[in-house]
Order: C-alpha cells, then sequence, then structure tokens
C-alpha cells in the first residue's frame, strides 16, 4: 500500500492507494507547531495498518513557514574576502521602481555574522588565490562566540569549482562537528552571486528546523510500526530520501503545493489530454500552474515574499512554476480605508477558522459566503453550522457598509475572490502566451470545484475536470511520483562551433553524478531516467530560455534541432525571434527520474447513469446573472460512472461541492472523475 500526507494550512489530507487500485482519503486538522502529531492523527482516521504501507510519501509547509514567519536559527555566512555585502546589494531591478522609500529585504544574516576570508577562484574555475584555512578555522570560532547554529559557505565562482567550499566545510567540520553547515554548490551550481549566496543561507536558516521535523516525525511513523520506505515531496514535483531532505531542505520550499500540480500532469496523461491548467484551492491560499504537452514547467527564479512591490529572497533551485496567492476557503472579507470590499489575504486559518466552523471566527470569510448563497450546504460539515452568526458576520462586516442584502454582500465577496484567482490564472497562461481554449483546468482542492465552473467560463476554457479525491488531490499527486534530482550546471558556450566533445563529457559527467547519488539511496542505475535540457538565449541577453535537449550523444544535428527549438520558444515566450542571431548555453539542467513502481488505478466499476438515484435535494442557489434558482444537489459518493447531469447542480462529498452554472454539462468518467463541458 502506498500512502501520502499533505500538511496544509488548516487540514492534513490522507490520500492511500492500495494493491487493487482502490483509493481512500482521510483529512483531520492541522496541529502547528507540531505538525507530526498531525500526520499520526490521519492516518489512525484513514483507519490503516501501519505495517501494511509500503511506501509512505509526505508533503509539509514546515520548511516555507520557518521562512516567512523567520522561524529560522541564527545563521552565520562564510564568503570571500570583498564579498561580504552581496545579500546587502541584492539586485538593482526592484519592483517598485517609483518608490522613493523603498527598502531592500533585510538579509537573513546580519552584517556582523557575515565573514570574509581569503580565496579567489576566478570564472573558469581556476585558483587564483589558495583558501586561508586558518581563517576559516578563526571564522568559525567568531561564529560560535556568537552562537549560531547553523553556517553558510559561498565562495566566489564555486559553481565553476567548488574545491575551496569542500576545504572550508571540512574545516568547519573538524572543529565544530555539530554545526549545521551548507556549501552553496551543494544546494546549486549555478552561476549569480547574489542569488546563490541567498539559497545557501535560507538552506542553512532552516537546516536544524528540517532536521529536528523529520526526526520527530520518522521516530513517530517507526513507533506506530510504519517501516516501509519514507519519502519527502520536493519542489521539482519529485519525492527524495528523509535523509536527504534533511541536507538540502530548501528543496521542499513547496513541497505541498506542487504534488497537485504533478497529479494533474499524470491524471492528464490518463485522460488523453496534454493541456492542462491545474488549479488548487484550499483553506488559505489559491495556486495554479500550466501543463504545456504533459510537461511540468520548473523554474529556477522562485522567490518567496515577491510581490509587485517587494523583491523577496532568490532561491535557486528547481521549483515548479507555480502562482500562489492569498485566497481560500478562509481568506477573510474585509473593508479598506477606502471604502472598498477586500478578500484575503488574511486568513482565518484552522483556528478560529470560518464563522462556520463555530471556533470563535468573527470575521466572515469565502466558505460562509458560499454557505449563505447555497453553494456548500451546513448539513456537509463535521460541525453543527450556526447559519444565524454566519449571516450576522456579513451582515455587520460586509453588507451595512454598502447598504446591501446579506445574499447580495456575499455574492460580492466570491466575486471578488474569483476576480483575484482569475488574475492568477490569467498570470500562468495568457501573460506567457498560452491560450486558455487550448487547455483544460483541473480543479481540486477543499475550494477548487466550488469556484473551478465560473472562472472557466471567464477564461473561454470548454473543460473542467473535477478529480477523485479533489479535496486531497495534492497528495493523491504525491502516490503517483517518483523520486526526483536536478543537476543544473553553469556552462557558458556559443552554440556555433560548439565542441561537441566537451559538451559530452559534461552531460556524461552529470549523469554519473546522477546514478551515483541514486545508488546511496538504493535505486538501481537501470531504474534511472534522465531528461535534459539547457538554458539558452540570445548572446548579449540577460536571462535565458530552458529548451529540451535529446538524450545521448550530441552532434551537429542534434545542436542544430536544440537551436530550432529555441527560437521557436522564444517566439512563443516573448512573440518575437532572432533567426540569424548567434545564441549561447547558459546552464545544462539534467533532471534524474528514480522510477519506482506504482499500482494502478481501478475504475469505478460501477456502470449506467444513475443520477436520479444519486440525488439528495433540491435547495435554492445564488448564481451570477441568474439570482436564485432551485438547483438539484447529487451526492458523489453515489454517483456511477456514466452518470450525466445539466446545470444549474452541485455535486456534493465529504469536504467539497462542484457547482455546475445554467447551459454546463457532467459526466462521470469510468475512474469517478467529473468532466464538466462549460458550454463556451
Amino acid at each position: 500500500m502506498r500512502v501520502a500526507t499533505d500538511i496544509g494550512g488548516t487540514f492534513t489530507d490522507l490520500v492511500y492507494l492500495d494493491e487493487n487500485g482502490k483509493i481512500g482519503t482521510a483529512k483531520s486538522d492541522t496541529t502547528p507547531p507540531h505538525f507530526e502529531q498531525g500526520v499520526i492523527q490521519v492516518i489512525q482516521k484513514a483507519g490503516i495498518d501501519p505495517l501494511e504501507i509500503a511506501t509512505f510519501i509526505h508533503g509539509t509547509t514546515v520548511i516555507i513557514n520557518a521562512l516567512t514567519e523567520r522561524k529560522g536559527v541564527k545563521t552565520g555566512l562564510i564568503t570571500t574576502k570583498g564579498f561580504r555585502d552581496v545579500l546587502e546589494i541584492a539586485r538593482g531591478n526592484r519592483p517598485d521602481l517609483f518608490n522613493v522609500r523603498y527598502q531592500k529585504p533585510t538579509p537573513f544574516v546580519a552584517r556582523f555574522l557575515r565573514k570574509e576570508v581569503s580565496e579567489r577562484i576566478n570564472y573558469k574555475g581556476e585558483v587564483m588565490t589558495e583558501l586561508a584555512v586558518e581563517e576559516v578555522k578563526a571564522t568559525v570560532e567568531q561564529l560560535r562566540a556568537e552562537g549560531v547554529e547553523a553556517i553558510a559557505v559561498s565562495f566566489l565562482h564555486a559553481y565553476a569549482n567548488p574545491i575551496h567550499e569542500k576545504l572550508a566545510v571540512e574545516a568547519i567540520r573538524e572543529i565544530w562537528p555539530e554545526v549545521a553547515v551548507t556549501a552553496s554548490h551543494e544546494v546549486t551550481k549555478e552561476w549569480r552571486e547574489y542569488e546563490r549566496t541567498s539559497t545557501a543561507v535560507l538552506n542553512s536558516y532552516v537546516k536544524p528546523i528540517a532536521k529536528s521535523y523529520i526526526d520527530k516525525l520518522s521516530n513517530h511513523l517507526h513507533d506506530i510500526g510504519l517501516d516501509g520506505n519514507k519519502y519527502i515531496m520536493q519542489s521539482n514535483s519529485g519525492t527524495t530520501t528523509f535523509e536527504q531532505s534533511k541536507e538540502t531542505p530548501i528543496n521542499m520550499v513547496e513541497s505541498g503545493p506542487v504534488a497537485g500540480i504533478f497529479g494533474s500532469a499524470i491524471l492528464g496523461q490518463i485522460l488523453g489530454e496534454e493541456n492542462i491548467i491545474a488549479f488548487d484551492i484550499g483553506g488559505t491560499t489559491a495556486k495554479c500552474s500550466l501543463i504545456d504537452k504533459g510537461e511540468v514547467k520548473v523554474t529556477t527564479e522562485y522567490r518567496i515574499e515577491k510581490d509587485e512591490r517587494n523583491a523577496g529572497y532568490p532561491i535557486k533551485v528547481p521549483v515548479v512554476d507555480i502562482v500562489e496567492i492569498g485566497n481560500g476557503g478562509g481568506s477573510i472579507a474585509w473593508i479598506d480605508g477606502a471604502g472598498s470590499l477586500k478578500v484575503g489575504p488574511q486568513s482565518a486559518g484552522a483556528l478560529p477558522g470560518p464563522v462556520a466552523y463555530g471556533r470563535g471566527g468573527e470575521s466572515p470569510t469565502t466558505t460562509d459566503a458560499n454557505l449563505v448563497t447555497g453553494r456548500l450546504s451546513p448539513a456537509n460539515f463535521q460541525n453543527e453550522v450556526n447559519m444565524e452568526a454566519v449571516k450576522q458576520a456579513i451582515d455587520e462586516k460586509i453588507a451595512k457598509h454598502f447598504g446591501i442584502s446579506v445574499e447580495e454582500a456575499a455574492l460580492g465577496i466570491i466575486r471578488i475572490a474569483n476576480s483575484n484567482m482569475l488574475n492568477a490564472l490569467k498570470l500562468i497562461s495568457i501573460r506567457k502566451g498560452y491560450d486558455p481554449r487550448e487547455f483544460s483546468l483541473v480543479a481540486f482542492g477543499g475550494g477548487g470545484p466550488m469556484h473551478a465552473l465560473a472562472l472557466a467560463k471567464e477564461l473561454g476554457v470548454k473543460k473542467v475536470i473535477i478529480p477523485i479525491a479533489s479535496s486531497v488531490f495534492s497528495a493523491w499527486g504525491m502516490l503517483m511520483t517518483d523520486l526526483r534530482h536536478d543537476y543544473i550546471q553553469t556552462y557558458i558556450r556559443r552554440m556555433n562551433g560548439l565542441n561537441q566533445e566537451e559538451l559530452n563529457r559534461e552531460w556524461n559527467q552529470l549523469e554519473k553524478e546522477a546514478i551515483d547519488q541514486y545508488e546511496r539511496e538504493g535505486i538501481a542505475a537501470d531504474q534511472v531516467l534522465f531528461v535534459r535540457y539547457a538554458d539558452i538565449r540570445y548572446v548579449g541577453q540577460e536571462h535565458a530560455v530552458k529548451v529540451p535537449v535529446p538524450n545521448g550523444l550530441m552532434d551537429a544535428k542534434a545542436i542544430e534541432e536544440v537551436i530550432d527549438r529555441f527560437h521557436d520558444l522564444h517566439e512563443q515566450h516573448y512573440t518575437f525571434k532572432l533567426e540569424h542571431a548567434p545564441t549561447e548555453i547558459v546552464n545544462l539542467h539534467l533532471t534524474a527520474f528514480g522510477t519506482v513502481q506504482k499500482p494502478r488505478i481501478a475504475s469505478l466499476g460501477r456502470q449506467g447513469d444513475n443520477s436520479e438515484e444519486a440525488r439528495k435535494e433540491v435547495r435554492p442557489v445564488l448564481f451570477e446573472e441568474y439570482g436564485w434558482i432551485d438547483t438539484t444537489v447529487y451526492d458523489r459518493e453515489l454517483l456511477n460512472a456514466g452518470s450525466a447531469v445539466k446545470g444549474p447542480a452541485i455535486v456534493e462529498e465529504t469536504s467539497s461541492s462542484t457547482v455546475i452554472y445554467p447551459g454546463q454539462h457532467l459526466i462521470v468518467d469510468e475512474y469517478g472523475n467529473l468532466i464538466i463541458t462549460t458550454g463556451v
């Protein structure tokens, strides 16, 4: 049996898949700050025998929480003489260009904890000045006296030759073996000193936190008898071992959210849908990503805390290209200083939660608005819902301000939330040169099915897919993952006259590094699959485009094919191409998958349209543009494969509801997924 657990801001989700392809789910409250307790609770709630779990996969928000809440450890930085201020200088391309009060992000390492040592390597990787090892040792003693718990080492041009970083780490461990250490080349071998140093620092900052959490979780799992293979979900949409995740925890920064994106790609393969927009609405945030021709987009340009006014902090590790906004089921509706209605980014979270939860929440949320408009039923909550309290909160905080009814205010909250989410969907589609009409929307999370049909109609998307286990679909996605490691090496070479022998030697070296790492993790070489990319740009450009590269020996024909692909991708991204302009490689990117056997998903079994038998009730629902309509409500658990439903309708399941608008049609496929045509 394969089991996956995913910690969210509000709930901890579990999905299991047995050897017969049967899927089971469970949800329990997230338990901060002892998140591991929530994992054990949801396993117990699912009624699973831990002894039967052969593979356990886990997604966690511990790393991103530690970074955004500044709950990492006191960290020191050792760097090349003359470069202690690289974190302070950062980049000049600030986002809020005309704000004279703009301030750069405050470094995670205070200046007095940033130390310089004598050493120098040039951009070719040649040693110009030997590392002063005694300076390193003296610096470590200074940092120990200051009470640091972790040290980052980032030397100039270490991406080209990490020898000095390796020597420095050896010296640190010799005199202080207990301290957490990260050398920049261990987390990224890309150039750009600021981004590489930032990544090394942030990895060190959370390393002791990650070790403590993973050790606690591992011990709790052992105590209940779960001793099967244990993996952690990474930000690149693959998994890694518990041990490796303790060394490079920065790779878990988007551990949970990306699993749903990967799951959407796998579901697309099963259903024959290559082009997918993955859309996830949880209790706190909404997340979306675009899958083009079955490929999950991965970037190393990720930043935490970046928005239209703040540059954020770069993390130069592979992360699924995802847009995330503070709009979810628990997002709070409020009136700003100008008297306008806003929804999010503040969230009621799990405690106190929406007013409907009855845990002391006083601020109206998106969930409360969906209740008042009839899209959610009080009977579908675990607790008894006080509808009068819900209506009173919306009335006092929103409706009275505008002089409108509670129902109109609730619909206004939903419209604002949808508008916020629509902007996010446009960012990953229209703004990047893709036509949403050529894509299907996979909606999941507790709130995804509730809002997806309205958003799809607005975008022009013709088909919406609500997967089985939609409210815990990110955990489902983890069940489908393979182990994954990415190896990125800066390799700046002109494409014209490229030395083919040298290029093939570089690819072979990356592949050998991957096989060696997988062998240490117990994966045989014949289970490792390679996918190649190259970051390429026109000569004189600043940033590059990631281009697929064929496996095997690179000859002149293969190089020409890669150049042609680059021109086409550049035109797609930037609307133009310069076919006669010289091009150059910036980075080589090897993705290595350690394939593991996964059970097949069983079909639903129940055949034939039984939608009449699955009817639960008819209740009034408030729709935009239509007003109140008597709407048939169906029980998803009872719908057979082949069942058909016409909108307006609502399909309810344990922890989610799919809202189908007038003119839209739903059919249940053989796996139990809801396939809805939007009527556009």
